[in-house]
C-alpha cells in the first residue's frame, strides 16, 4: 500500500493510533491533511487504514455492522469482516489494510484473510509501516513515553525515511483523547 502510514501502540492500558495525512497520486502529493484514523463504538475502538479510501470505508462499514452484531466483541467482528472480505466476490478486490484496536488489543486486517494480533503491542501498515513499526518498538522498549507520544514520534521517523509518509499525524487513543494533524 502506497501513500500512507498507520501505526498503533499499546502501553499502560492505552492504545494510540497515528495516521499520516498525505495523499499521493503517483509521485505527486495532492493533499497533506487527510484523516485516515477514525473512532468507532463511541471511541472505545479506534481504527486506521491504508489503501484506497473508498475501499477502506466499505470495510469499516462492514466491520461496524459485525461489531454491533457481536455486541462489541472486537476479535469476533474482525474475523467476520475478514471472512466476508475474502469470500465475497465484490469485496475480495478491495485494496486496503486496516488496523483496529481497543484498550486491550491491536489487530491488523487484510484482504487475504489475515487477522493478526502482534506479539508485541505495536502494529503498522502502509508504505512507511515497517519504518514506523521499528521506531515504535525501539521507543516502547527503551523509553518512558506514553502510547500517544510513541505513535507520533514513530510516524515522524517514518516520514523522514518514506517518501509517501508526510510525518503529519492525526492521533486517536482509547483514553478518549485525539490530537489533530500537526506539522512536524
Amino acid at each position: 500500500m502506497h501513500g500512507t502510514t498507520i501505526v498503533a501502540v499499546h502501553k499502560d492500558g492505552v492504545t494510540a493510533i497515528a495516521g499520516d495525512g498525505q495523499v499521493t497520486l503517483g509521485d505527486t502529493i495532492v493533499k497533506k491533511g487527510a484523516v485516515k484514523v477514525r473512532p468507532l463504538n463511541d471511541g472505545k475502538i479506534i481504527t486506521g487504514f491504508a489503501g484506497a479510501v473508498s475501499d477502506a470505508f466499505t470495510l469499516l462499514e462492514k466491520f461496524e455492522g459485525y461489531l454491533s452484531a457481536s455486541k462489541g466483541n472486537l476479535l469476533k467482528a474482525a474475523v467476520e469482516t475478514v471472512k466476508e472480505w475474502r469470500t465475497d466476490r465484490a469485496l475480495r478486490n478491495l485494496e486496503a489494510m486496516l488496523i483496529i484496536a481497543d484498550d486491550k488489543q491491536i489487530l491488523t486486517l487484510s484482504g487475504v484473510g489475515d487477522v493478526i494480533s502482534p506479539d508485541e503491542p505495536v502494529a503498522a501498515v502502509g508504505s512507511g509501516g515497517a519504518y514506523a513499526q521499528a521506531a515504535a518498538l525501539a521507543l516502547l522498549r527503551h523509553g518512558n513515553m506514553a502510547a500517544e507520544e510513541i505513535a507520533r514520534e514513530a510516524l515522524q521517523i517514518a516520514g523522514e525515511i518514506d517518501i509517501y509518509t508526510s510525518g503529519n499525524a492525526t492521533i486517536l487513543s482509547t483514553n478518549g483523547t485525539s490530537q489533530p494533524e500537526s506539522e512536524s
